[in-house]
């Protein structure tokens, strides 16, 4: 397989999990908006894996995929972003899914993305709606979830404890938060 150059940095000292053969991965990503809100997604209530919960961008490494591949890939596919850098390893989880397909490992990254944040490219028909979420509103994460089961709550309160290595947000650019945004459906059903 042909190397190429990668179309994002990655800062120094980012870890990298080596997964084993026959290991099930999954990558998740916390955007930042410049206020330090985090970006999360509503699953569809339709999904087979975590129905009508809040979750971050990321998803499966597919075969051949190193783990930084497909948390660009995943980025794209969920938003339309781009992943421009990866700034810190946020920590692996392992969980079981309550789809039957087992024990995964998944590792999750702040990172940095192109792109304008006030507009993702949501893929609408696997997410009903997203939402900026600053610390007062962390507790939102947790709808529809078993106490012990705030992997997306915990990653992004972990992604927002150090905020000293924000000031790669002054000057980014001109993205506002921006109230979560009705799902096509929930706007035709509004009375």
């Amino acid at each position: 397989m042909p190397t190429h150059k990668q179309p994002f940095s990655v800062s120094r000292n980012v870890e990298l999990p080596v997964p084993a053969q026959g290991e099930l991965w999954t990558v998740g990503a916390v955007i930042l908006n410049e206020a330090g809100e985090a970006f999360a997604q509503k699953r569809s209530p339709h999904r087979r894996l975590f129905p009508d919960t809040w979750d971050i961008v990321g998803g499966h490494v597919e075969p051949g995929e190193s783990l930084l591949e497909a948390l660009a890939r995943e980025v794209e596919e969920e938003t339309g972003w781009r992943l421009r850098h990866v700034r810190r390893f946020l920590g692996t989880t392992t969980w079981t899914g309550d789809d039957g397909a087992g024990l995964r490992h998944e590792a999750d990254y702040l990172v940095e993305v192109e792109g304008t944040l006030d507009r993702p490219a949501l893929e609408w028909s696997k997410h009903s709606t997203y939402g900026w979420f600053g610390p007062d509103a962390l507790d939102r994460l947790k709808e529809n979830r078993e106490p012990g089961e705030f992997l997306v709550h915990d990653v992004i309160a972990r992604a927002m404890q150090d905020r000293s290595d924000w000031s790669w947000h002054r000057g980014v650019g001109r993205h506002r938060p921006v109230p979560p945004a009705p799902s096509p459906s929930a706007v035709a059903a509004t009375p």
